[in-house]
């Protein structure tokens, strides 16, 4: 049937969930959105979603509310405006609220490939947090679409499982890698030194760990255990740097829940076997990652404090992003063989024309602590590696000083006096 015709079965107050990444279904998302003044409180569950997000305009608040587990670009004005909310979650157990009760769903929109010839669609570049949705929704409405590719691992839904049908034939939204900067470059430079042979990465998207990635052509045997790859594991895996030869958990396979790029990418992973992706409770399971021996994690940050407290989802009271995997990986990391967790973020920042340290005494007031002192060990900037592990905060401190913008550094070490911490 069409889209139209497919959301007619959405009733008031009901939730559903809207598979997001490069899988949104646009044509399922559209038609709901003109028939929301039909509608009243639909509440809708999404994670990162990339486009146009027109469930959010003002005028249809009091019909559609998103409820998002993680905040993106389309969504951070809705959400600090009011007209929309935020649930902080760990990535690895988004979708145990899903089947434990905590937010049952009435049904689910999600986008897979047709089905092949055994009955089976595959959700294609997104099963991480959609696979569980789909399989406990009371209702599934699927957009079907032969230009999302057939991804291998725990990666499918029988056609016998889908209740309703939208066939369409669009691209899938893309992702570039981001532009390498000579300051992404200089903090890549560190990390790269901290990455041994034979080590299994986990890598997100942006400008840190695209240099990573592009930095990575002396090592050997690397392997790819992550939330999320992108276009840049490609040429690593046609070099041989990374082929999975040491992996201590599913060696010889890329293993992700989702994956964000361009077509170029969709194409690779197409009935690639080197290819897994499974559920984010899986893939982003601490005690999973940390079967990988020499599990390296890179992780960014918003601002650190100079204990270690790693704030990455808020701009002090303004919410800003969301967990995500950050600490399912540097936590995993740290229980690793070998493992290397990491934070990596410049020294500076440019607010308001005005440049400021992300190396700071204390937390904005109302920032989130994402990563606790407690769970980090390496912080990196673009002037050197900072070993936290095991320091008292005094040591700490020094190391956090040192890594630091030099222009900032006499009045870090002046309110780390203050403070009682040098």
């Amino acid at each position: 049937m069409t889209a139209e015709e497919a959301v007619r079965c959405i009733e008031s107050g009901q939730r559903v969930f809207i598979t997001g990444n490069c899988s949104v279904p646009e044509q399922l998302q559209d038609a709901l959105v003109s028939r929301a003044t039909e509608l009243e409180s639909v509440e809708l569950i999404q994670v990162l979603t990339f486009g146009r997000a027109p469930q959010t305009e003002p005028a249809l608040a009091p019909h559609l509310r998103v409820n998002t587990l993680f905040i993106s670009d389309n969504v951070r004005k809705a959400v600090n405006d009011g007209r929309a909310d935020f649930t902080p979650c760990f990535l690895s157990e988004i979708p145990l609220l899903f089947t434990h009760g905590h937010l049952p769903l009435d049904v689910a929109l999600i986008h897979v490939s047709p089905p092949d010839e055994h009955g089976f669609c595959s959700f294609g570049v997104e099963v991480g947090v959609t696979k569980t949705a789909a399989q406990s929704a009371k209702k599934v409405i699927a957009q079907v679409n032969p230009n999302m590719p057939r991804t291998l691992g725990d990666a499918f839904i029988h056609v016998s499982k889908l209740d309703l049908i939208v066939p369409v034939d669009v691209p899938l939204p893309e992702v570039h890698m981001a532009d390498s900067s000579e300051l992404a470059g200089r903090i890549a430079s560190h990390i790269i030194d901290l990455i041994p042979d034979g080590a299994t990465l986990q890598t997100g998207i942006g400008g840190i760990p695209d240099a990573v990635l592009r930095r990575l052509g002396g090592k050997k045997h690397l392997g790819i255990h992550t939330e999320l790859f992108s276009d840049g594991v490609i040429d690593l895996v046609e070099r041989g740097v990374i082929d999975g030869e040491m992996k201590t958990l599913h060696p010889g396979k890329i293993v992700a829940g989702f994956i964000l790029g361009t077509r170029r990418l969709f194409d690779y992973v197409h009935d690639n076997p080197i290819v897994e992706l499974h559920p984010t409770e899986y893939v982003n399971d601490p005690f999973v990652i940390a079967q990988n021996d020499r599990m390296v994690a890179i992780n960014s940050a918003i601002e650190v404090d100079l204990t270690g407290q790693v704030c990455a989802d808020s701009i002090g009271p303004r919410l800003y992003s969301g967990v995500g995997g950050q600490v399912d990986f540097i936590y995993g990391a740290s229980r690793s063989k070998g493992g290397v967790p990491i934070i990596a973020l410049p020294a500076t920042a440019t607010i308001k024309g005005e440049t400021v340290s992300k190396i700071v005494p204390t937390l904005k007031t109302g920032a989130g602590v994402v990563t606790t002192r407690n769970h980090v060990h390496y912080v990196v900037t673009e002037h050197g590696v900072a070993d936290l592990y095991g320091k008292t905060i005094r040591q700490r401190a020094r190391a956090l000083i040192d890594i630091a913008a030099p222009e900032f550094r006499e009045e870090l070490e002046r309110r780390a006096i203050e403070l009682r911490y040098l």
